[in-house]
């Protein structure tokens, strides 16, 4: 095999795997998006109820008809396309960690739109989060 021939391959692989991880990474953003747009959705629902939904039918009717509930489905579904598409070019076992990101996204989240407060140690597990990550971001997509 040639040098340029290799160098090509090299880079075609180089770019199959920012492909990847960059799928991976938007799957699991949508997915943290997904939770927090459901949070906000209920929120609305148990505050029209003055507290915690009760396991009956006028529950369920509310949920199902709140707006928010139904945008967080349908940015589910479309994590969950991303996500097969991102596991059609990866191992499971490189993919899954990466959904541990969503903690850290939807803490972040919760922050800014939920007005949610978190423990100081919330940060500190966050950034082992990140660190493992990182870590296995380093390994081959394919094993």
């Amino acid at each position: 095999m040639t040098d340029t021939a290799a160098a090509k391959i090299q880079q075609e692989e180089k770019g199959s795997r920012r492909m990847t991880i960059g799928l991976i990474l938007v799957s699991v953003t949508f997915a943290a998006i997904a939770q927090v747009t459901l949070k906000a959705g209920i929120n609305h629902v148990t505050d029209a109820n003055g507290g915690q939904l009760a396991m009956n039918g006028d529950s369920l009717k509310q949920i199902a008809t709140q707006v928010l509930v139904w945008v967080g489905l349908a940015i589910f579904a479309v994590s969950a396309v991303l996500w097969l598409f991102a596991l059609s070019r990866a191992n499971l076992s490189f993919a899954y960690p990466f959904a541990a990101l969503g903690y850290v996204i939807i803490v972040i989240a919760s922050i800014l739109f939920l007005n949610e407060h978190v423990q100081p140690i919330t940060w500190v597990g966050m950034a082992l989060i990140v660190g493992g990550i990182l870590l296995i971001a380093q390994g081959s997509p394919q094993g």
